[in-house]
């Protein structure tokens, strides 16, 4: 299971609130661009996204308001694609979101940062996965800072989806 997203234009998302079915379209497009090669997503929190989560709320699947909604969150739309559907964050979520993120001490999330309490709670990519390590998490934390800022400072919706 990872996690993918990606941003919207305003005619995008106009598109997936008219459509739900544009949803896959936009996250997966034709799977191959013009070299067949596979597209790289927007965002690729890969395995991590979990971990993430986990530092951002403390808990394995609860959302909390603000930076807790970063991973999880959002609005479900679209066919659920075995991991639940994807989720649609407007442009005022993804403003709220990218605050939050903004706002993030990261003393304080490495602090909450215990692997074996992760492994009790089943985070993924646990049981029997290497111990997560906070540098990794916090390397897929920036990435997700600088996806929902960028989004935020464009005026764009997000889409994301666990696959």
């Amino acid at each position: 299971m990872v996690l993918i997203g990606r941003r919207l234009s305003a005619d995008e998302l106009q598109a997936v609130l008219d459509d739900a079915a544009v949803v896959d379209e936009l996250l997966y497009g034709d799977l191959e661009d013009d070299d067949g090669e596979m597209p790289e997503p927007e965002l690729d929190l890969d395995k991590s996204w979990h971990g993430v989560h986990y530092l951002l709320t403390g808990t394995a699947w609860d959302i909390s308001q603000g930076a807790g909604e970063a991973v999880l969150g959002g609005e479900e739309i679209g066919e659920d694609g075995g991991y639940g559907p994807a989720r649609l964050f407007t442009p005022e979520a993804v403003r709220a979101v990218a605050a939050a993120l903004d706002a993030l001490d990261l003393d304080a999330l490495r602090a909450r940062f215990d692997p074996r309490a992760m492994a009790a709670l089943d985070i993924y990519p646990s049981p029997g996965a290497e111990l997560a390590k906070f540098d990794d998490l916090a390397a897929s934390l920036t990435d997700l800072h600088r996806f929902y800022k960028g989004a935020a400072a464009d005026g764009q919706a997000v889409l994301l989806v666990i696959t």
